[in-house]
């Protein structure tokens, strides 16, 4: 991975050990020490205080306590420091899979949400996935790119946004729980549909793409609709995608149609990030009991056969749907929760994986019907 830029002022014989024990702690989602990551950009001493810098390739600050108090520990050992002084910063690379695209003005990355079939929970895990990135520290919009279906809307709780231009070229995104939004919703009557052809629809997300005027962001999360036809055929030819994650359910038809999925972002050189398996498992709020009513591990068979992560296993509970039909989605309703914290968890490994993207240039996934 490469490294941000250095400023280290240690001498010779403080430096390399400082340098060794950062690097032997493990970063959890980019498996590297912090030095083999780049992440390491400051050092200097004074007196016994060690002042030192990190930033992350991937957004993580709900971990920034945890990490210091480990560092801090770790470098104790040392005689020359008595104290840890650290600062941690964010800052992902502009990045994309396909080159011939021109990048979007002020985002940096784009993560294409898609799932085989409807009814897997793909908007509500879309939208949450952005709100957690967004509690990580990163700045996050959020595309609906269901022109036939449009619900981000009803789920961010903006139902009464209507977009304006200022020049009549470029539109306004809708702003709710701190992050950014644009979707062919914002434009409709409640009951009016979208009835268009598969090419104008291509074309009516294209220009919610290019002529919304997005703020600076780190990610843009595009919530794909289900299936693999012109919409998502423009996707992959028009929008600069860093990556793709798959949302299914443990159900073989789900994970059936998730592998067509899987398959199509291969086919156009989109690295798929990983798998979310959604609706996992139910767990009794009255006796604590889990069960699995769809299925289980269909979630991790799938990753460990097509080499990709699992990303996560999000519970089948009744607050998740009722969250997006009040407008507030688990991660900002209930931040503290067992299921905003895995939304969070999620986040993270997402971010790690279109870092360690950029290192890899390419992800080549194999698709075999062979067991």
């Amino acid at each position: 991975m490469s490294s941000a830029s250095q400023n280290y002022r240690l001498s010779d014989e403080l430096l390399g050990p400082v340098l060794a024990i950062l690097d032997a702690y493990q970063d959890p989602y980019l498996a590297q020490g912090l030095v083999s990551a780049g992440c390491v950009t400051k050092l200097s001493i004074d007196g016994k205080r060690l002042q030192l810098g990190l930033c992350y390739p991937y957004p993580c600050m709900t971990q920034y306590r945890d990490t210091v108090m480990a560092i801090t520990k770790k470098l104790a050992v040392l005689d020359a420091i008595d104290e840890v002084e650290c600062e941690i910063d964010f800052q992902p690379a502009s990045f994309s899979a396909i080159g011939s695209v021109k990048p979007l003005a002020n985002v940096k990355q784009v993560i294409a949400v898609a799932s085989g079939k409807g009814g897997v929970g793909k908007s509500t895990t879309a939208v949450n996935l952005a709100l957690a990135l967004a509690a990580e520290g990163a700045q996050v919009g959020i595309l609906d790119a269901d022109i036939y279906g449009p619900s981000i809307p009803i789920m961010l709780g903006v139902t009464d946004f209507k977009p304006v231009s200022a020049d009549g070229k470029m539109m306004s995104a809708a702003t709710a729980h701190g992050i950014s939004a644009q979707s062919i919703g914002f434009m409709l009557a409640d009951d009016e549909a979208a009835v268009w052809r598969g090419p104008m629809a291509a074309g009516a997300l294209a220009q919610l793409l290019n002529e919304t005027l997005w703020p600076d962001l780190d990610y843009l999360v595009i919530d794909m609709p289900p299936g693999t036809g012109d919409i998502q055929l423009t996707l992959s030819q028009k929008v600069p995608v860093t990556g793709a994650i798959v949302v299914t359910t443990p159900q073989d038809i789900a994970l059936a149609d998730a592998k067509k999925g899987i398959s199509m972002f291969q086919k156009v050189n989109i690295p798929v990030l990983g798998i979310v398996e959604n609706m996992s498992f139910h767990m009794c709020s009255e006796c604590g009991h889990k069960e699995h009513p769809f299925g289980s591990h269909g979630g991790s068979k799938m990753a460990e056969r097509y080499h990709v992560p699992l990303l996560g296993e999000l519970p089948l509970k009744l607050n998740i749907r009722e969250d997006v039909d009040k407008g507030i989605p688990t991660v900002v309703a209930s931040p503290d929760s067992e299921v905003a914290a895995l939304y969070r968890e999620i986040a993270r490994k997402v971010g790690a994986q279109l870092a360690l993207t950029q290192v890899q240039s390419s992800v080549s996934i194999s698709i075999s019907d062979e067991e």
